[in-house]
């Protein structure tokens, strides 16, 4: 035992053996510290793989647009095939046949029509639509337009349906373009017309053709506010005429266009 203690005392007399104990102790410590670290990555972060297919679900989410249909005004009914127009929209800009053409007569006045008349070829009753999807604002009967529905829809839009029967929906409903909404029926305003809907698409409270815009988004009726001020004005001019004319020749039966319909 002796001779073993002295043989480990006269190693550690070398010069070479105490930094080489220190250096070996110092590779054992580093190597535990590097070794817990990479442990401990292994722990926290997922594989390249999952954060790479993380990152990608990520990117997807924020690049992909959401997409939303635009709807287009569509005829108010189920097959617009089997429909036709009975009367005419009133037309400023129309020939004088056009404009005659366009003319409701009631109790022996001249009013023009400020949307169109939608009837059966065969002149029965059909399923009356919404022509775009929006919010029932008014649901009620009239008693010279029957029951009446208007549809308040974006960018200052109010649909029009009057002359209706058997209505389905009433004020505060939310519908959805096509849904059945009433059927058409008769009405005392235009008795002529028969079984029909009476069909208005209104801007900003102004009435606009409806001919012109189906199957056009809402956004091409932001294109009708110049043509309606034109529009006004030359009627303001073609009504002081026809004044005139009539002041001149009393026994005068030219209608006056100026004359709006009844209680709108």
């Amino acid at each position: 035992m002796k001779e073993e203690n002295k043989k480990v005392s006269k190693l550690f007399r070398k010069r070479w053996v105490v930094p080489s104990v220190y250096l070996l102790s110092a590779a054992l410590i580093l190597t535990g510290v590097l070794w817990f670290q990479n442990k401990t990555n292994d722990i926290v972060q997922p594989p390249a793989d999952e954060q790479t297919e993380q990152g990608t679900a990520v990117n997807e989410q924020e690049s992909v647009p959401v997409q939303q249909a635009v709807e287009q005004i569509i005829m108010p009914v189920l097959d617009p095939n089997a429909v036709e127009i009975a009367k005419p929209f009133y037309d400023f800009q129309a020939s004088a046949e056009e404009q005659e053409a366009a003319l409701v007569s009631y109790n022996d006045e001249y009013y023009p029509n400020k949307g169109v008349d939608i009837a059966m070829k065969n002149g029965e009753s059909f399923d009356v639509t919404a022509s775009l999807s929006g919010t029932v604002i008014k649901a009620e009967k009239d008693p010279l337009f029957g029951y009446i529905v208007h549809i308040q829809h974006d960018r200052g839009v109010v649909t029009v349906y009057q002359s209706l029967k058997d209505v389905q929906v009433k004020t505060g409903d939310t519908v959805k373009q096509g849904q059945v909404i009433a059927k058409a029926g008769t009405n005392e305003f235009n008795k002529e017309a028969g079984v029909h809907v009476h069909f208005e698409i209104r801007k900003d409270g102004q009435a606009v053709n409806p001919v012109a815009y189906f199957d056009q988004p809402l956004s091409a009726l932001e294109n009708n506010e110049q043509q309606t001020t034109e529009q006004q004005a030359e009627q303001q001019e073609t009504n002081q005429e026809k004044t005139n004319e009539q002041q001149s020749d009393p026994s005068s039966t030219v209608p006056d266009a100026s004359i709006g319909m009844a209680r709108t």
